[in-house]
């Protein structure tokens, strides 16, 4: 994904993957349903199977437009939100493109959020990323 971006001058810029499940369960609230998932189930997020990111200006490192910043929990999160301006949608599209030719799938309340194809196969885990960075 990274080479193909770079062809325009663009990459990826991740703001979160693999996360413990202790952190999952510390994020939940009933009232971020949608947005946060609940540690009932836990997240994908959990089996190293989701990632949160966007695409930035490789000459620059800024983040390109999108409709809403990252982890904002409103409606211009969503998906199928058309109210942006023209180049934060097409923005949007390009990153929601990229990532399902790589074998992703977009979730509908997140812009930021795609699924590994297969997710289910991953067990929860819950390894602290200092241990992590041990290994």
């Amino acid at each position: 994904m990274q080479a193909e971006l770079a062809k325009e001058n663009l990459g990826l810029k991740i703001f979160d993957a693999y996360r413990p499940y202790r952190i999952t369960e510390k994020m939940w609230q009933p009232k971020n349903v949608g947005f946060v998932a609940d540690p009932a189930k836990g997240s994908k997020h959990n089996r190293g199977a989701a990632v949160d990111l966007t695409i930035i200006d490789l000459r620059t490192g800024q983040e390109l437009e999108m409709p809403s910043a990252y982890d904002e929990f409103t409606d211009r999160a969503h998906r199928d939100y058309m109210a942006a301006p023209p180049q934060a949608l097409a923005n949007r599209a390009k990153l929601e493109d990229v990532m399902k030719r790589h074998g992703f799938d977009p979730l509908p309340s997140e812009w930021w959020h795609f699924d590994f194809h297969g997710w289910e196969r991953f067990a929860l885990m819950d390894i602290r990323l200092e241990d992590l960075s041990r290994s």
